[in-house]
């Protein structure tokens, strides 16, 4: 079954009602552009972000960067996992334990699209435990080893499109 269809599979830990995670960046507001500074376009880094109301019980974060709008379906541009409890992730940085991106690195790849304007999602995961998964993991393999330590989530969603000039 799929990790992620209909109602998120969350552990066993207890939430509080009505209070939930939220993931949000000092860079760009959630719908709004993306700064080129963050694109393939422009230092190709990855902006910060701020997280707040993390759960207890919350052992590590999890991060996914993902293109709802890619020519081929969704195209995943960062995957980082085993990421320190913390209410940040600073610009340019690498918070945790890196996977292997739609781009095959381990790395943070910027948005990038063909032409028009794409949606990029951040989604942050809470989880009650440390994953055991070493460097280099793909989207399949994270969230399989995610699947019923799932505390929390939330999502930031960025536009960026393709600047007029900009050729790749």
């Amino acid at each position: 079954m799929p990790l992620f269809v209909g109602a998120l599979p969350y552990g066993n830990v207890p939430k509080e009602e009505g209070k939930r995670m939220k993931l949000s960046s000092p860079v760009f507001e959630s719908e709004r552009s993306i700064p080129n500074k963050y694109s393939c376009y422009g230092a190709n880094i990855n902006p910060p972000l701020r997280i707040s109301d993390i759960p207890a019980g919350t052992k590590t974060l999890a991060l996914i960067l993902e293109d709802l709008d890619a020519p081929r379906g969704t195209f995943v541009h960062w995957l980082v996992y085993n990421i320190p409890v913390d209410n940040r992730i600073e610009e340019g940085s690498v918070p945790g334990t890196q996977g292997v991106n739609n781009f095959r690195k381990r790395a943070y790849g910027g948005p990038c699209p063909p032409s028009g304007t794409h949606r990029y999602v951040f989604k942050l995961y809470a989880l009650n435990t440390v994953l055991a998964l070493g460097e280099g993991a793909d989207r399949k393999r994270l969230e399989a080893a995610m699947e019923g330590h799932i505390v929390d989530t939330a999502e930031l969603m960025g536009l960026y499109q393709k600047k007029s000039g900009f050729f790749r």
